[in-house]
Formats: C-alpha cells, structure tokens, sequence
C-alpha cells in the first residue's frame, strides 16, 4: 500500500485533475518526496492522455480532408492543410540582431557586455565568483521543471540542449497552451530551436539572443550561449509573476 501523509492528494484525486496547469503548481509546491512522485505520474499520464487525443482529433481531421479532397476531385486540399498544420513560427532575425543581451544576467560581468547576439562566435563568459553556483543551481531548476517530459534529459547547457526539444519542453511548461508538445520531432532541431525562441519572446518577452542556424551549425551548442539564454528566460518569468524568488531578510 501507498503511503499517504495525511492532507496529501491520492493518486486517484491526481487522476482526476485534468489541468496540466493545476499538477505544475502542485508539483512546485510539494515537498514530500512520495507526492512529488505521484504528481510527476499524474503529469506524464494526463499529457500521454493529451498527446493520444491530440493523435485521434488529427487523423480525424485528415480523413476528413482526405474525403473532402477526393469529392473536389484531387488532393490539393489534403496537401495545403497538412503543410499549414506543420508549419513553425520563425524568428525575425533583424530583432535577434538588436537584442541587448547587456541585460542578460547579473552574474556575469559588467565588462562584457555587448548588443550583439550571444552566438558560436560571441558567448559572455560567466566571470563572477558566485557562477559556479548559480550554473549549477539554474541547471537543477530547468531539470526539475522539465522532469515530467519525454524526450528531455539535462545534464549539461551543451549536449542536453542540441536537438531544441529541451527549450521547447522549458518554454511548454510554462505556457502549456501556446503549442502541442506531443508532435515535436527531435531531428528537426531548427524548427524547434524557432519555435521555443519565437513562443518565450511573444509570451514571456524574452529576447532571442540565440540564433537556430547558428546552433544547427555547431555540433553542440557553446553552454555559456545556452546558459545565457536560460538566465535570461528565468529573469523574464520573474517578471511575468510565473516564477517566484526568495526574498532574503
């Protein structure tokens, strides 16, 4: 039998939660080692729920294209939905150009910083004493927040990050509405690379300081590159209310 603290939701309660939003909040707050256990199940079951529903509205919609294309007399229509369904946001790369990533963190130093974007050829590097620190604690940040999502492992701001799937899982967890993570393919690195930049820019204000053909270009993306992106994406949720800090006294 499961153990429950008492005041604890069981997995049945969890079950039924069918607000992805609801089970993130949840799983921020707990602090119980079981419950975050449960909770993290209970997130994966309802976007494995999501995804398989997502799946049957799409072949439905196909189907339905497929008929209408064939009572046209031709396919035309199948082909034109399809590629609209599967095309991705881009980003504007004049706006990448003057992004300021001046502002990009405190903890880098004062010294480096440029209105260039962060690429393979100019990354700041993270000079403050404390960075060690800081590295470490926003790389276990983006790992907890990620954890409930197939296809992300973070270990690193290099080879974790190569493929896009990592920024899109970041960017979803935070505004779960903006796109279906389900249909995200990790050999597409650039649309995803495009995706995540383009959603934490529209939605969190978060300028696009890194560029996907220049990540695609490299064979593992430079960490301080990542690192800085991540820094400043955290710093825009702050200021969005989406992540709460503590305040010391």
């Amino acid at each position: 039998m499961e153990s429950q603290t008492e005041g604890s939701p069981t997995s049945q309660d969890l079950a039924a939660i069918e607000d992805e939003e609801v089970l993130n909040k949840m799983l921020d707050n707990a602090t119980d080692f079981d419950e975050r256990r449960l909770i993290r199940a209970a997130l994966r079951e309802l976007m494995k729920k999501k995804r398989e529903k997502r799946e049957q509205e799409r072949g439905s919609r196909q189907q339905d294209l497929r008929q209408q294309g064939l009572s046209r007399g031709g396919t035309t229509g199948v082909s034109v939905g399809r590629a609209s369904m599967n095309q991705q946001p881009s980003v504007n790369k004049q706006s990448v150009q003057s992004s300021p990533s001046a502002s990009v963190t405190n903890s880098t130093a004062s010294s480096q910083a440029s209105p260039t974007v962060a690429s393979a050829q100019s990354c700041p590097a993270a000079a403050a004493p404390n960075t060690k620190n800081v590295k470490q604690m926003l790389l276990d940040w983006c790992r907890a927040k990620t954890e409930p999502y197939e296809g992300v492992n973070i270990q690193n701001f290099s080879s974790s990050w190569k493929d896009g799937i990592a920024f899109c899982a970041l960017v979803h967890r935070f505004y779960p509405d903006a796109f279906e993570y389900s249909i995200l393919n990790p050999t597409k690195p650039r649309e995803n690379f495009q995706l995540a930049f383009s959603t934490a820019e529209r939605l969190a204000g978060c300028p696009p300081l890194l560029d996907a053909d220049d990540l695609v270009r490299m064979k593992e993306p430079d960490w301080k590159c990542v690192y800085t992106y991540i820094q400043e994406f955290y710093r825009s949720l702050v200021e969005k209310g989406l992540v709460k800090t503590k305040k010391r006294t």
